[in-house]
């Protein structure tokens, strides 16, 4: 059900009616009302297909396709991969990388351990830097149309993913 509906049918019980010969009165607590409002404001109706990863929804190859919001590089090779045993690997768009990951519920914690150490383009070296900062920030994993979204304690998608 969608906020908004859930909302009215919280003003229709806030409202009280009073009847007299000459008129019908109509009140409410207009502090409750406002705060009603405000709530259907915010977005009340937003898409409900955001949904916890699953283990099983989660396993598997997934590439980077995103970063704080921005496409990553043309051509990228960032991909990360979940195995059933909880170990992480990837490439971190220049080099490759192995850790683990321990997933309860939506909650997602990844710790990187160990990466391999050879040179690319600026590009791809700036954007492996920004992805090895960003793993370890990451508290929270949902699925929303189609895609992997990575996110921090504050609600902000660190990194989306599409599968690979």
């Amino acid at each position: 059900m969608c906020r908004e509906l859930s909302v009215v049918l919280h003003l229709r019980r806030e409202t009280r009616q009073t009847v007299s010969p000459d008129t019908l009165t109509t009140s409410f607590n207009a502090e409750k009302t406002l705060l009603a409002l405000a709530l259907i404001s915010l977005g009340a109706c937003q898409s409900m297909t955001a949904i916890p990863v699953t283990t099983n929804a989660l396993l598997g190859r997934w590439h980077i396709t995103q970063l704080r919001g921005q496409s990553v590089a043309d051509f990228s090779p960032a991909q990360l991969t979940f195995a059933v045993d909880g170990k992480l690997s990837g490439n971190n768009s220049c080099n490759n990388f192995v850790g683990s990951y321990v997933l309860n519920g939506k909650q997602l914690l990844i710790k990187p351990v160990a990466s391999t150490m050879k040179a690319c383009v600026d590009v791809l070296m700036q954007q492996e830097q920004q992805i090895m900062q960003l793993l370890p920030q990451v508290t929270t994993a949902i699925t929303e149309n189609g895609t992997l979204q990575l996110v921090d304690p504050s609600g902000m998608v660190l990194i989306t993913l599409s599968r690979h």
